[in-house]
C-alpha cells in the first residue's frame, strides 16, 4: 500500500523499485479505457468509482490504492527526473501529509539544464522570456529566437518538456521517450519552472506549445503571451479539413495514444512544410523533426466532448496579463479558423487580446526561413505590454 500525499517527493530508489515491483500489463488496453496508470499499475483513489476496480480486477492488472478522505487536493506528479517512469499525471483526493524527502526528488524536477538557465536568469537582472515548444519539435527549435532576443536585453530559457532529449540524434535513437506526455503534465513542468523565477516572465509557445502558453497565462503566472498557431482548447469549435488530415498521422490509430509517433517526410511537407520549397522543407524536417506524442493530440480531438479535459484554458483570469495569438495564413496544421475562434473565446478577458495574421506563412513559420518576421512581431509585442506596465 502507498500512500501518496500533497507535496510528498519521491526517491527516484522507490518509483524504480515499485515498477521493478510489478510487471507493466496491457497498457494500451488501459489507456483506451481511460484508466489513469503507473507503467502498467492501475492506480486508485479511496472512494473511487468501483467500475474501474472491477475492470482492473478483470483484466489481472495489479492496483494500488491511495488512501485519503474527499475534499483534499492532492498534487500532480509528472515524469522529468527519469525517462518515462510516469506515463500520466495523477490528480487524487488523498490525506494530508509531509514531505518524506528532499525537494530534488520530486517527480517535476526540472533538468540540471533548465535549473542553470534558471538561475541564469534571475542573476542577470533583465526581463526573463520563456520559450514552450509543440509536438515533433525540441526546444533547440527556439534558438534563433533566443539569439534574437537575447540581443534585444532579454534573458531567455527554452526548457523542453519532461523527458526531452538533447539532440535530434538522441530523438531517432530513443523515440519512446516521448510517449505518453500529457498537455496538464507539460505545462505543471513549465509552470515549475517559471515558478523560480524572480521577476513573472513573458511566454512564448508554438502550435501545443500555443496552447500551453495560453494555459500558463490563464494561472496568472505569465507577464505577457504569445500563442503561435496554438493548438486548439475547450470551446474552440471550428475543425477544418486540413487540420484533420494533420492530425491523421495520429488520429489514424487509436493505438498511438500510447505511442510515441514520428512524422514520415510526406507527412511533416503538408502539417508543417506546406508553404516552403521543397529543399528547405527536406532541410527543416532533418533538422527539427522528432517523434511525438499521441496523447495531447487525442486530448486536444476530444475537448469538446470531455468537461474535465486537460486542453482547457481559464481564459477569464483577469491576471492572464496581454495576450497576442498568431496565424500563419496557409497553417494546415493550425489553420486561421482555429487560431481566430481561439482569439474570440479569449478576447473576453480584460487584459489586452490581439491576433495578427502572417501573410504566405504555414506551421513552419517559428523555423523556417521567414522565422525573424514572426518573432520581430511577438518582440514588438512583447515589448510594447511591458513597457505599459
Amino acid at each position: 500500500m502507498y500512500l501518496l500525499c500533497p507535496g510528498q517527493s519521491l526517491h527516484p530508489a522507490d518509483i524504480e523499485s515499485l515498477v521493478e515491483s510489478v510487471k507493466p500489463q496491457r497498457p494500451q488496453m488501459l489507456a483506451t479505457l481511460g484508466i489513469p496508470y503507473l507503467n502498467g499499475i492501475v492506480i486508485t483513489a479511496a472512494g473511487q468509482s468501483p467500475s474501474i476496480g472491477t475492470c482492473s480486477q478483470r483484466l489481472d492488472i495489479p492496483t494500488l490504492q491511495a488512501e485519503g478522505r474527499a475534499g483534499v487536493s492532492i498534487v500532480s506528479f509528472s515524469g522529468s527526473y527519469t525517462t518515462s517512469l510516469l506515463t500520466s499525471v495523477v490528480h487524487y483526493n488523498v490525506e494530508q501529509c509531509p514531505p518524506t524527502h528532499p525537494k530534488e526528488y520530486n517527480m517535476t524536477v526540472l533538468t540540471i539544464h533548465e535549473q542553470q538557465e534558471i538561475d541564469r536568469a534571475n542573476n542577470s537582472g533583465v526581463q526573463p522570456v520563456v520559450f514552450v515548444h509543440g509536438l515533433w519539435l525540441l526546444s533547440s527549435s527556439w534558438d534563433n529566437w533566443r539569439q534574437l532576443f537575447e540581443e534585444q536585453g532579454y534573458t531567455t530559457l527554452a526548457p523542453g518538456w519532461p523527458d526531452d532529449p538533447d539532440t535530434v540524434e538522441e530523438a531517432k535513437q530513443d523515440p519512446e521517450v516521448f510517449a505518453h506526455k500529457r498537455i496538464q503534465q507539460v505545462t505543471d513542468h513549465y509552470v515549475d519552472a517559471i515558478g523560480q523565477l524572480k521577476t513573472k516572465p513573458a511566454v512564448i509557445g508554438h502550435s501545443f506549445g500555443g496552447l500551453i502558453a495560453q494555459k500558463i497565462a490563464g494561472e496568472g503566472v505569465a507577464a505577457v503571451t504569445v500563442a503561435i498557431d496554438p493548438a486548439p482548447f475547450r470551446g474552440v469549435l471550428p475543425l477544418p479539413f486540413s487540420a484533420l488530415k494533420s492530425s491523421s498521422a495520429v488520429l489514424g490509430n487509436p493505438l498511438n495514444y500510447t505511442r510515441a509517433v514520428p512524422l514520415t517526410y510526406e507527412q511533416f511537407r503538408f502539417a508543417f512544410a506546406n508553404a516552403v520549397e521543397e529543399d528547405e522543407a527536406h532541410k527543416l524536417y532533418e533538422t527539427y523533426s522528432v517523434p511525438g506524442s499521441g496523447v495531447p493530440i487525442f486530448q486536444a480531438a476530444t475537448a469538446n466532448l470531455n468537461p474535465w479535459t486537460e486542453a482547457q484554458v481559464d481564459t477569464k483570469n483577469p491576471q492572464r496579463g496581454p495576450l497576442l495569438i498568431i496565424s500563419g495564413e496557409h497553417d494546415n496544421t493550425v489553420p486561421w479558423a482555429i487560431a481566430h475562434a481561439s482569439y474570440k473565446q479569449q478576447e473576453k478577458n480584460p487584459g489586452v487580446t490581439e491576433i495578427r495574421e502572417i501573410p504566405d506563412r504555414g506551421h513552419s513559420l517559428t523555423i523556417d526561413h521567414g522565422w525573424r518576421e514572426v518573432a520581430e512581431t511577438a518582440l514588438a509585442f512583447i515589448k510594447q505590454q511591458l513597457q505599459k506596465g
